[in-house]
Order: C-alpha cells, then structure tokens, then sequence
C-alpha cells in the first residue's frame, strides 16, 4: 500500500456543493527533490506539465468522501481508464458507490474512454484530470461518455491563453477546477464558468 498523506487537498468546496454532495479529494505527497521539487516518480504515461511527473503524483490514490452519502459504500480506484471487463466485474463488489479514475494524462479522443461507457449505474465515475486539455477534442470527448460522471480538472496555474478556458467550458460534467500553486489568483480564470479552488503544497 502506498503511504497517503492528508494534505486537505481538493477540500476546498467538494466536501459539498457540488452536484448534490460532490467530492473531497486528498492526495499524496511525494518527497522532495533537491532543488525543492516533488520527486520525479515513474508515471507510466507521462503528463503535459514541464514537471510533469511529479505534479501527477500529487494527484495519484485520491481519497473521495462524499458526507451526503449515508450508505456503506465501496469505491474502486484505477490510475488508467479500465478495460469494459474489468468494469463488469466491478459488479461483484459488495455496495460500489464509486469508481474513481486518476488519470496522468487527457486521453486525445473518445476511442480510449469508450470502455467508461460500461461503468455499473449505480456507481458515480470520478475523473481527476491533470493539467489542461491539449486539444479541444480532447476536452468535447468527455461528453460522450454515458456514464455519471463527474470530471474534476487540477492545473499547476492559470491557462496559458483564453482558448483554454474555452476548452473547458465545454466539458458538461466538470465539476471544478483546482490551481496549484503558491499565490492563488483568479487571474487567466474570469471566464470559467465553473468553480474554482485553489491548493498549496506544504514541505
């Protein structure tokens, strides 16, 4: 088991709020590197950020709560987008109540995501995305999954032009966007029309 470390990341309004009770995300910290950096772990399909591997291991084993939820729920995790069997056999755990995907990096199309389509109903699919999607394509995927899914995006600072915001607002189940990053500012983000949050990472 990996080691987690409670560092209240995505408290901030997805405790509650969000689409009827949506999620509270803690994640793992990694070490620091010697210039100060998190550790470079072996992500094994990279991610769009100059520093990519070790903001992604912030992101890796998210601990969703949900307080609205009363049930005695299970929550399946994967750190890749599953195969359409292994989501069938989701199925013969006792109360699933989530699956939840971490992602390393935005698919580029629908091709990938089309097993997501076969997730149990009465589970919700959370989705934590890294960085900003590449493409517009890669964003309006997402759409198609029929599913009920729940997207949140976490960035490592503001959008590198306008468009991207745009992206974003394309995506009909994001729930939030969280910014990583030591200054929060709104700056770069007056146009998303989604929440917005903001984390820092303590040594």
């Amino acid at each position: 088991m990996k080691n987690l470390t409670l560092a209240a990341a995505f408290a901030a309004g997805l405790v509650a709020g969000c689409m009827a009770g949506a999620p509270s995300t803690t994640a793992q910290r990694p070490p620091a590197s010697p210039a100060g950096n998190p550790a470079t772990p072996g992500a094994p399909l990279g991610s769009p950020f100059a520093e990519r591997h070790g903001f992604v291991r912030t992101l890796e084993t998210p601990l969703i709560i949900d307080r609205t939820d009363l049930r005695i729920g299970t929550t399946a995790q994967f750190d890749r987008v599953p195969t359409a069997a292994e989501l069938h056999d989701l199925l013969c755990l006792a109360a699933l109540a989530h699956v939840v995907l971490s992602l390393p990096e935005w698919p580029a199309d629908f091709a990938p995501l089309q097993p997501l389509d076969q997730c149990p109903e009465d589970a919700d699919l959370v989705v934590v995305l890294p960085g900003y999607p590449p493409s517009r394509a890669a964003a309006e995927a997402w759409n198609y999954v029929n599913a009920r899914l729940r997207l949140v995006v976490v960035v490592s600072g503001p959008p590198p032009d306008p468009t991207v915001v745009a992206d974003l607002n394309t995506l009909r189940h994001l729930e939030r966007v969280i910014v990583q990053m030591d200054d929060p500012s709104r700056a770069g983000f007056e146009r998303l029309q989604r929440p917005l949050s903001f984390r820092k990472l303590f040594e």
